[in-house]
């Protein structure tokens, strides 16, 4: 299964801030929109990803002074993305070996989207019970012979 399928199955969009947002702003956002990340995007060019995780750990180092920051100071530079194309399986062990939750979706050189390790998981949870339902109809010789 490829992203594209999972991009196709949710919403289109993708919630965005600039760099300059206090990070006040950005937990505002992260809380009534009910999402664990924005994307950073300048002049329609992505250029980072900041996430619930960075915030917190913001406060964990400097509590208050937080809250005063912007964010570009708490957000990662030059995420790690992948297009449309890429599979499910390559995205989750992009996630895994990278250590984050949410994965930008590229295409020629335009953002298209965002997946969530939620949506990835989900998808390969539903690829794996139609495989296992597949089989089953074929032991139970309900597949035509042909």
């Amino acid at each position: 299964m490829l992203i594209q399928a999972i991009l196709k199955s949710k919403p289109p969009g993708f919630v965005s801030v600039t760099s300059d947002l206090p990070v006040s702003g950005v937990i505002d956002i992260l809380a009534k929109k009910g999402i664990g990340a924005v994307l950073v995007v300048e002049n329609g060019e992505l250029i980072g990803i900041l996430s619930e995780r960075d915030v917190v750990r913001s406060l964990s180092r400097c509590a208050a002074q937080t809250l005063t920051l912007l964010a570009a100071d708490l957000m990662t530079r030059k995420p790690i993305t992948a297009t449309p194309e890429t599979t499910v399986e390559q995205a989750m062990e992009m996630m895994t070996e990278g250590h984050f939750r949410h994965l930008p979706i590229v295409e020629d050189g335009q953002l298209t989207g965002l997946v969530s390790i939620g949506d990835v998981v989900k998808a390969r949870i539903d690829q794996s019970q139609h495989e296992v339902d597949t089989l089953r109809t074929y032991v139970s010789g309900s597949v035509l012979n042909a």
